[in-house]
């Protein structure tokens, strides 16, 4: 059973985001909707009998979307990073995604990659996809930055220290000469239960 759920929020959008992602993904399926009760509807400002979450699963991993209203956006600093074993799988799903979305990294052939690009979908959502085969297909990825910038192997061995049966098992680190101090975190890869995980820095 999955330990750690993905909550993502929309301001109203969650039902139709949904339905998108479920559609661009093997073995993915609409779970239970959850809508406003009194309650809920005067705390949020939703309209009552409205959908307040939807719960659903893509490439058998479990998410669910809030219609929570425009308080809170999808910013990089999280993002989806997306496995491909196949380079006709990566461009269709980089080309549904980007429709009406917006490129952070084409879609490109780099030196860590032979083929990977990042974007956010037309919903504000950011995906990492990348030419790779992995077990876990979808991967959460964590980014910092910022005033929180440096502080990733802080945050990683914190998170694991708290979890049962959680551990670190890469990390890859800045060299000298290199745009981050040598020795911080450039990337790392763990585990919170039954998920895995990715960390990132940047200015």
């Amino acid at each position: 059973m999955q330990g750690i759920i993905p909550n993502l929020w929309f301001d109203s959008q969650a039902e139709e985001a949904v339905r998108f992602y479920t559609s661009l993904f093997k073995d993915s399926k609409i779970g239970s909707v959850a809508r406003y009760g009194e309650a809920g509807a005067k705390a949020s400002g939703k309209p009552r009998g409205s959908v307040m979450t939807v719960s659903f699963e893509l490439e058998g991993q479990q998410f669910v979307a809030l219609n929570g209203g425009p308080v809170f956006t999808f910013t990089p600093a999280v993002s989806f990073f997306v496995s491909c074993e196949r380079p006709q799988e990566i461009d269709e799903l980089w080309r549904r995604l980007a429709d009406g979305g917006m490129a952070l990294m084409e879609l490109d052939k780099y030196p860590f990659a032979e083929r990977y690009g990042w974007l956010q979908d037309r919903y504000g959502l950011s995906w990492q996809l990348m030419l790779a085969s992995r077990a876990q297909k979808i991967t959460p990825c964590l980014m910092f930055v910022g005033e929180r910038h440096g502080k990733a192997e802080e945050a990683m061995n914190y998170y694991v220290s708290i979890f049962p049966n959680s551990s670190i098992s890469t990390i890859a680190r800045y060299g000298k000469g290199e745009q981050d101090p040598e020795g911080t975190i450039k990337h790392a890869e763990f585990s919170l239960w039954t998920g895995v995980y990715g960390y990132g820095q940047r200015l």
